[in-house]
């Protein structure tokens, strides 16, 4: 019986050790992501050690002809020159530098106190030769219907006479050729016609004079041609001004362009429609942009040709500032040009370095960067060869030597 009771106490201080043991095993050990036992590394020597395993890239080629890079300033798409077409002084200007305004909204008024004046009158002078054109009209029918060379009236003597001369003097007269009836009616409708037809001409007129007027009040109020912004103010509220004068400068800013000079070299590659790489200057945003207008005439001073480009629609850019395009050259020969991932590389003072695996140890090379054809890569002039491998990122204080581990190479 105290046989059987040691050998059970034997047992479970066993038991309880291989527990134990099993226990420990298993607290170095921890089940990762993919549901495998990996070991655990203590997080104190996890973070001493450094993690030499890192992205690699293999450098490859890209096939580029030879371009010139051209600089050019941003335009907004439309841009006016509001100016005063009549003489006056500035009453209201609306705004000022910035300020947004939708389409028929008013900018600019100029006092219009005289041509209202000169309008009250112009009215007059209508209604008068309303008045004279509607005598006329009816001077005309009455001698239509009512002949003056058949009126007794208008002869001498008294009715009984008067009326023998029309029965008797007048008819005899005729047919020995003396006086013409028929001639006179003629002439008096033909007087009459006349007077209506001056009439209507001076109706007319001052008709013609009160749309001039009205004309000349509505523009004395300028209106926004369409939305944008005023970009300048030349003029306040005020000023006395003259016709032709400047009083602001209005611009759509939603669209913008970019205006360059191409050199007529150059125009051989170019054509509506194609899209080239550009740079804005005042950020250093990478964009595609497209031909959108060739000027049909260049400049004759630096025989240059004006082209505009469409830039992308949300572009983050101010009209006047300066930006670069790269336009192809046709008449030099395409050639092959190495190019890297611009995450690769590392400024170091002025010259800019990279880090290539060579025998699976880390490798610093200087290079010489070239042009830039995307915001993501650029190009290596020397310093680099076709199938060299570089590092992605490389982290602060890493240096050449250390060995990289080949099997998270990338």
């Amino acid at each position: 019986m105290k046989k059987f009771f040691l050998l059970s106490f034997i047992l479970t201080i066993n038991t309880t050790a291989f527990v134990y043991a099993e226990s420990s095993q298993n607290a170095a050990y921890n089940y990762n992501a993919y549901g495998q036992l990996v070991k655990a590394v203590p997080q104190a020597r996890q973070n001493t050690t450094p993690d030499l395993a890192m992205q690699v890239v293999t450098v490859g080629q890209r096939q580029a002809g030879v371009s010139t890079i051209l600089g050019g300033t941003v335009v907004p798409f439309r841009e006016v020159t509001l100016t005063a077409e009549m003489p006056g002084r500035v009453e209201f200007i609306a705004g000022r530098e910035g300020d947004r305004f939708n389409q028929a909204e008013l900018l600019v008024a100029i006092g219009d106190d005289k041509l209202i004046a000169k309008r009250e009158q112009a009215l007059a002078n209508l209604n008068n030769s309303y008045l004279a054109l509607r005598n006329s009209q009816m001077q005309y029918g009455r001698e239509w219907w009512a002949p003056q060379s058949r009126n007794i009236n208008r002869m001498p003597g008294m009715s009984l006479p008067a009326l023998f001369d029309q029965m008797f003097t007048r008819n005899v007269g005729q047919g020995m050729g003396y006086g013409n009836p028929w001639l006179e009616r003629y002439t008096d409708l033909y007087s009459s016609g006349t007077q209506m037809g001056q009439a209507q001409g001076q109706h007319q007129a001052a008709l013609s004079q009160l749309r001039e007027i009205d004309a000349s009040i509505r523009d004395s109020r300028t209106l926004s041609p369409f939305n944008g912004v005023i970009v300048k103010k030349m003029a306040e509220a005020g000023d006395t001004v003259q016709p032709g004068q400047p009083l602001l400068k209005y611009a759509d800013l939603t669209d913008l362009q970019l205006a360059v000079e191409v050199p007529s070299r150059l125009l051989t590659g170019v054509q509506v429609g194609m899209v080239v790489p550009a740079i804005l200057d005042f950020n250093n945003q990478y964009i595609d942009v497209r031909v959108a207008q060739i000027y049909p005439i260049g400049n004759a001073q630096r025989h240059t040709i004006t082209v505009k480009f469409d830039l992308p629609v949300g572009t983050y850019a101010w009209p006047g500032t300066y930006a670069e395009i790269m336009l192809p050259d046709q008449s030099e020969q395409t050639k092959q040009l190495i190019e890297i991932p611009r995450s690769a590389v590392v400024e170091r003072g002025s010259l800019p370095i990279v880090y290539v695996i060579k025998n699976n140890k880390r490798e610093l090379r200087l290079v010489r960067l070239g042009k830039s054809y995307s915001s993501n890569t650029v190009t290596v002039l020397a310093g680099l060869n076709s199938g060299d491998q570089v590092l992605i990122n490389p982290p602060p204080g890493v240096t050449s030597g250390w060995h990289n581990k080949p099997d998270r190479m990338k």
